[in-house]
């Protein structure tokens, strides 16, 4: 992603520092790559445009211990100086593959774990850094987001921990439920969403899509992704459809009412390329009968895009779908942990997000407003003219291409 005019022109706030927990280090490496070249260009491109002391940098990421005890107890550790620096911790709180041992035995880390290291790491800042922002592109515990009589509500006592420990900027993507931010009236909260990113994988995926009403088609899985499912149809112009989900009220299977039935509403999906949007797969159930029922109304083809793949239950389920055919490609971003076996899967595709958030960080750096980087709208729509005069999503392909070789 390019650097705006502005961001040649005006000083950062403060030198950037990036920070990783144990597990969003490979993630904090591609950010750091992508910001000092991004930097870099800038320098070769007018060296006297900011001389300033630490602004190219060949690494920005700073060298962080997070270490155990025999009795799980942990510690975290900053071996150079954060003073006055615009710190930024990245934190993936889904990597389950971070092991540590306790009395012995093997435990995995899990979001709990990951987010006391997160707040260890802010201790050992000890108020020094000019500002502290938050990457934590799945929300922790954005799932418990609501109170429905008497329950914890645990994301909004995490935003306000965070608050509490001086954090000026949590940065998320696709938040759970983005009402969420109100948790911290007076904090920086920057929800931000793969929608074209998405795209280009779809056009990687397959070159061939249409995107008009007569050829392809958005479904939302259920209410909850109805908003991201609306904005994805009206920018491509195409129809919509959605599911609902008919519970058991009756009775409680593994801390949620159980799915009885999902009943769709919206024209004919016979003939058209469908994909599904939302937000997460977590053990896939709900998404692979989705699947199910659109080839069953007559699909041509169907797509999965989800911001953030979990997949608690394994791929068996999912390679026996593909392999019925009930779906053609599945594609999730890079923002979590991914199990290498993924990776090897004939149906994965990959949304690099990499690009994005370090341009994100960056612009937060100068103090920038976020809001173009946030709106991708007209970059969408300069790619679907690009589609329409060129051939399809293969002219997609090309431009990125072009893109990264300069």
């Amino acid at each position: 992603m390019p650097v705006s005019e502005n961001q040649e022109k005006k000083l950062p706030v403060a030198p950037l520092k990036i920070a990783a927990l144990e597990g969003s280090r490979p993630i904090a490496k591609q950010i750091n790559s992508a910001i000092v070249k991004m930097r870099k260009t800038i320098g070769e491109r007018d060296r006297s445009t900011l001389t300033v002391a630490g602004y190219i940098e060949p690494d920005y990421l700073i060298d962080t211990k997070l270490t155990r005890y025999g009795t799980g107890e942990g510690r975290a550790v900053i071996n150079e100086s954060v003073r006055g620096a615009d710190l930024y911790i990245i934190a993936d709180v889904m990597n389950y593959s971070v092991t540590y041992k306790v009395v012995g035995r093997i435990n995995h880390m899990s979001p709990d774990n990951h987010f006391q290291d997160l707040k260890r790491i802010i201790s050992a800042a000890n108020g020094k850094a000019h500002r502290i922002s938050v990457v934590m592109p799945f929300l922790y515990e954005s799932r418990q987001h609501k109170r429905a009589g008497r329950e914890s509500l645990d994301a909004a006592m995490a935003l306000r921990e965070l608050q509490n420990y001086g954090v000026s900027e949590i940065i998320t993507f696709d938040a759970h439920d983005p009402r969420v931010r109100n948790a911290i009236p007076l904090r920086g909260f920057d929800n931000f969403m793969p929608t074209y990113q998405f795209l280009r994988a779809l056009c990687k995926a397959a070159p061939d899509l249409t995107f008009d009403s007569g050829h392809f088609m958005v479904i939302s899985p259920d209410e909850g992704a109805m908003n991201r499912a609306v904005y994805f149809s009206n920018v491509l112009g195409a129809d919509i459809g959605m599911f609902y989900k008919r519970r058991d009220y009756s009775r409680i299977i593994g801390g949620k009412n159980p799915i009885v039935a999902h009943e769709f509403l919206g024209d004919s999906v016979k003939g058209k390329d469908c994909v599904i949007i939302d937000d997460m797969i977590s053990s896939g159930g709900s998404m692979l009968d989705v699947c199910r029922q659109m080839k069953e109304r007559g699909a041509k083809r169907v797509f999965i895009c989800t911001t953030f793949g979990l997949f608690t239950d394994g791929f068996a389920k999912f390679d026996e779908y593909y392999e019925k055919g009930y779906f053609t490609k599945l594609i999730t971003t890079n923002l979590c942990y991914r199990p290498p076996e993924l990776m090897k899967k004939p149906y994965y595709e990959t949304a690099n997000m990499y690009k994005y958030l370090a341009s994100i960080i960056n612009t937060l750096n100068h103090d920038e407003t976020v809001d173009k980087v946030k709106s991708t709208t007209h970059k969408i729509q300069k790619m679907l003219e690009k589609m329409n005069a060129r051939g399809g999503g293969r002219a997609v392909i090309d431009d990125a291409a072009e893109l990264e070789r300069h």
